[in-house]
């Protein structure tokens, strides 16, 4: 696989996390997904689940298994995410380590190719879905409303440093069209 192939998601929302809606899910026809913490779900500067991330783990959870893989090492603030959404988690993943990856894959005993890495980093996040054969979605981190006025300078180095080797980092509308 070449690196473009390596680091081109699937789907780039161009939008948080939550805008990703089980219609969205369905459409692609994912039963579980994977999902990074920090900056995916919470700043990384916050300790909590918002109350409108809980809603949305409420919603996507009546029809998709979710685990949570993080590359953070404190299992006080992961540990304290994951127990406030319900949700069982990874931590010190070292993505693009596929090792704990595979073992949330191996809980949720779906077929990888029916399972999404949703995360906000592609050297990272996407990568490893990619390696793994997952359906790969990108979204744009969520920050803290004092980090918001400042550049994103390692994922705007990704993106940068992507497109060089050839991925296109096209956003997709979120809106599910039926016919």
């Amino acid at each position: 696989m070449t690196w473009n192939k390596f680091l081109q998601p699937d789907l780039a929302l161009g939008d948080s996390i939550l805008s990703l809606t089980p219609e969205i899910i369905q459409h692609y026809e994912l039963k579980g997904l994977v999902l990074d913490v920090d900056e995916t779900l919470v700043p990384i500067t916050v300790g909590a689940a918002s109350p409108e991330l809980k809603a949305w783990v409420e919603q996507v959870r009546t029809h998709t298994a979710l685990w949570l893989v993080s590359n953070n090492l404190s299992e006080a603030r992961i540990g304290s995410i994951a127990r406030s959404l319900n949700l069982p988690y990874y931590l010190g993943a070292a993505k693009p380590s596929r090792k704990k990856i595979r073992a949330a894959l191996q809980a949720m005993d779906l077929p990888v190719h029916q399972v999404g890495m949703v995360g906000d980093r592609l050297f990272t996040d996407v990568l490893a879905g990619n390696r793994l054969g997952m359906f790969t979605i990108l979204v744009e981190p969520i920050l803290h409303p004092d980090a918001v006025l400042r550049s994103h300078p390692i994922r705007n180095f990704e993106v940068w440093l992507s497109e060089i080797l050839g991925a296109s980092i096209i956003t997709h509308d979120t809106k599910i069209h039926k016919d």
